[in-house]
């Protein structure tokens, strides 16, 4: 069994960054399915952006859904590097905070004897 979406973010070109319950992301591109009258309508972009996580699965006003399975399926997994590269200068500054928390502690020396 798949996991269920927990989360959605909506990125351009008409793709979603899902969040799974099990803490993977991965982008899922809506493009593909506007050759079917159902999804067609959510070429415009107000109505592309209504989703809502509902039960798993991913539904946007006039009972227009997409199930968790095909979701998962048919998404494509996000690598780490690339979430990585977004929060380098978080990391970096962690680090230097790190480095300044370690100068601040007392030295302890004990006499072994």
């Amino acid at each position: 069994m798949n996991p269920y979406v927990k989360s959605i973010q909506f990125r351009n070109d008409y793709c979603l960054l899902l969040t799974f319950e099990n803490g993977e992301k991965r982008t899922f591109d809506l493009s593909p399915y506007f050759n079917k009258p159902v999804f067609a309508r959510l070429k415009n972009a107000a109505l592309f952006k209504t989703a809502r996580v509902i039960s798993g699965s991913v539904e946007w006003q006039g009972e227009i859904d997409l199930s968790y399975d095909t979701l998962y399926l048919e998404s494509k997994a996000v690598k780490a590097a690339s979430s990585q590269s977004k929060t380098t200068h978080g990391k970096k500054k962690n680090l230097v905070v790190a480095a300044v928390q370690k100068k601040k502690l007392p030295k302890v020396r004990a006499a072994i004897k």
